[in-house]
């Protein structure tokens, strides 16, 4: 038993480091090989997807020099890169040593796949302790944290992984192909939705009225306890059997369905029927092998050194290689739905299918599988288990800070000061999750009013961070969100003097690709005065343009604002003089920026373009309009204080 439990600990502290090196990578090939959109899609899921075929050959490594010594080597790789990663320096360095890193993990996965035919409590316990440690962390990883602290916890997870790898392990029985083969699914439904803490955070936001969130995070993260023991109970307790086997299947298809129809009142569903789904298939895998005892331990330790079985011959290092494609072809499918997730706003096709069909593969393989005529117990006792990472996943509501409504002056205010930003979901130039740059962008300006365009609120190929929650609590300014591609990425309106009548306004599609929308909502300025505000982001197709879009968001903002002083604000992908600039202008709207042009928003590091725009109402009089330079995201934010009119 105590051979399991060593075994499945460190398939675990692996499975941890991974997710943490894939949570670096994976915005990489967007924000850093990609250069935000500049690069065709199809280039970059190719640069994606090369790595891991190249891991592909890995098994043949495998069987010619043992899963030990391959799974030695390279996990001493993915522990160094992870640990180098806390301190990157961002950039092309970032990206390659993240990809040294993704490239020693998927064949660290493929060596532990060839000494390993009971996988699945170790993967199980890996993604439900990542979960929790990334809900304790409000999803701000220790990657992009930096510090002694982040470094010190990053080292001691990396020295007890590699003391797990070179402690001996048991022979390995002829069975794990199939678990192995869900790995990489599993590990991308997960991630995408059962275990993904900003996922639950952005769905309990949409059951708030409206989804304008002066929310407590009790609440907020409430799903993801629930969750994680869930999808541990249903994973560690063993497969059902006779008419039950279907039940979990069901529930992976009809949470997964649930998300794609991508309606944010039903996430809180879809995340737990989900997590109960998965863990049931994984269960449905799980047969043990033929060595299992401790005694067998011994006698494979005392037999063959390198760890291969007890005999060594032929047959078991061509199960062992047999494991480890089941295990790189998994990891491919991983990459495959993650990009292919993400790719589907360019290249035009319904991104929701992808969940779908990932989640009808696990569970054609969980239905497949053989149930063993007996069930041993696993090395890991479910009700524990999961109540033990649960509660280490409910400290994390307990520790956050409540973001509460105020305002920063008592009564009507003479004047608003308003920043609008493209934050390319919290990604500087160098590829660096940045959230204190955002931060000190923002603030700086000391801001009543922030409108944010492209934000991210738990995509996995983003890295699954909420960020407008992050960025909240450290502005100190609760949020109301407006949903566009999806209900976790759109548009975001901040306040400190509270907020009325949210609404969101879906615009023309012209057949792009990519979600539009404007969300409209109504500031309270004390003693009766109220003030309309709408944050938008034109993103129409190239042969199109934001003409169609600009008109819509006009209409829908002068007719919200029915007299009332109205800011209209965000990434308009529009320059002054356009057809579609003059949409606003046609409404009767002024161009709050106009005495600081030429005001160039884009590219951050060299802007040449004005895509960038606030627009009032007449009786709002705009001074000290700015554009202050930055790279902490692509764009640069535009500031200007305005001066409402006397009652």
């Amino acid at each position: 038993m105590r051979y399991r439990q060593l075994t499945t600990g460190s398939l675990a502290l692996g499975v941890i480091l991974l997710i943490d090196v894939l949570r670096v990578w994976l915005p990489g090939i967007i924000t850093i090989f990609g250069q935000a959109a500049s690069t065709p899609a199809e280039l970059m899921g190719a640069f994606a997807l090369g790595w891991f075929v190249l891991a592909m050959a890995a098994p043949a490594l495998v069987r010619r020099v043992g899963a030990r010594r391959v799974t030695v080597v390279a996990a001493v790789l993915l522990a160094v890169a992870r640990l180098a990663l806390t301190s990157a320096p961002g950039g092309r360095p970032q990206l390659w040593l993240a990809t040294a890193g993704l490239l020693a993990g998927l064949v660290w996965l493929v060596g532990v796949a060839g000494g390993t035919d009971r996988p699945v409590p170790g993967l199980a316990l890996g993604l439900a302790v990542n979960a929790a440690i990334h809900a304790l962390l409000d999803t701000y990883d220790l990657v992009w944290r930096g510090g002694w602290v982040a470094w010190l916890l990053s080292a001691v997870a990396a020295v007890l992984f590699l003391l797990g790898t070179t402690l001996p392990t048991a022979p390995p029985g002829p069975g794990g192909a199939r678990s192995w083969l869900l790995a990489g699914p599993v590990l991308l439904l997960a991630g995408m939705v059962a275990l993904a803490p900003a996922l639950a955070q952005a769905g309990m936001s949409y059951l708030v009225a409206g989804g304008d969130v002066a929310r407590s995070p009790l609440f907020g993260l409430a799903p993801v306890p629930v969750a994680v023991a869930g999808f541990l109970l249903a994973a560690l307790a063993g497969p059902n059997r006779g008419w039950g086997r279907p039940l979990g299947p069901a529930a992976l298809l009809v949470g997964v369905v649930l998300f794609a129809l991508d309606s944010g009142d039903l996430l809180v569903a879809a995340i737990l029927l989900t997590a109960v789904g998965l863990g049931a298939c994984l269960a449905l895998t799980d047969a043990p092998g033929r060595a299992d005892a401790d005694g067998a331990a011994h006698a494979a330790v005392d037999a063959d050194a390198d760890g291969e079985g007890a005999t060594g011959t032929d047959d078991s290092r061509r199960t062992a290689a047999r494991r480890g494609y089941a295990v790189a072809a998994g990891m491919l499918l991983f990459v495959l739905g993650a990009v292919g997730y993400y790719s589907a706003y360019d290249l035009g096709y319904p991104n929701a299918v992808v969940p779908v069909v990932v989640a009808g593969v696990v569970a054609a393989v969980a239905l497949a599988a053989r149930p063993s005529g007996h069930r041993r117990p696993g090395p890991l006792p479910p009700l524990r288990t999961a109540g033990g990472v649960a509660a280490l996943a409910l400290l994390a509501p307990l520790l956050a800070d409540e973001v509460a409504v105020a305002s920063n002056r008592e009564g009507p205010p003479e004047r608003l000061t308003v920043v609008a930003y493209n934050i390319r979901m919290g990604f500087g130039l160098d590829g660096r999750f940045d959230l204190a740059g955002l931060t000190a962008a923002i603030d700086r300006q000391r801001p009543d009013v922030v409108l944010l365009s492209e934000v991210d609120r738990g995509w996995l190929l983003n890295g699954g961070h909420d960020t407008l929650d992050l960025l909240s609590d450290r502005l100190g300014m609760p949020y109301v969100f407006g949903p566009a591609a999806d209900p976790v990425w759109g548009d975001a309106v901040l306040s400190r003097w509270p907020v009325t009548d949210p609404r969101s306004r879906p615009l023309p599609s012209l057949g792009a690709p990519t979600g539009a929308q404007a969300l409209a909502v109504t500031l309270d300025l004390g003693d009766g005065v109220r003030a309309a505000v709408v944050s938008t982001h034109l993103q129409p197709p190239p042969d199109a343009g934001p003409v169609a879009q600009a008109r819509a968001v006009a209409d829908f903002a002068t007719g919200y604002a029915a007299g009332r002083p109205l800011v209209v604000a965000g990434d308009l992908n529009t320059e002054p003089g356009d057809e579609a600039f003059e949409q606003f202008t046609a409404a009767g709207l002024v161009d709050a920026l106009a005495v600081a042009r030429p005001l160039a928003t884009s590219p951050a590091d060299d802007p040449r373009q004005q895509i960038d725009h606030v627009f009032v109402s007449p009786g709002l009089t705009a001074t000290n309009p700015v554009a202050p330079r930055g790279e902490a995201s692509d764009h640069l934010p535009v500031a200007v204080t305005l001066t409402l009119p006397s009652r």
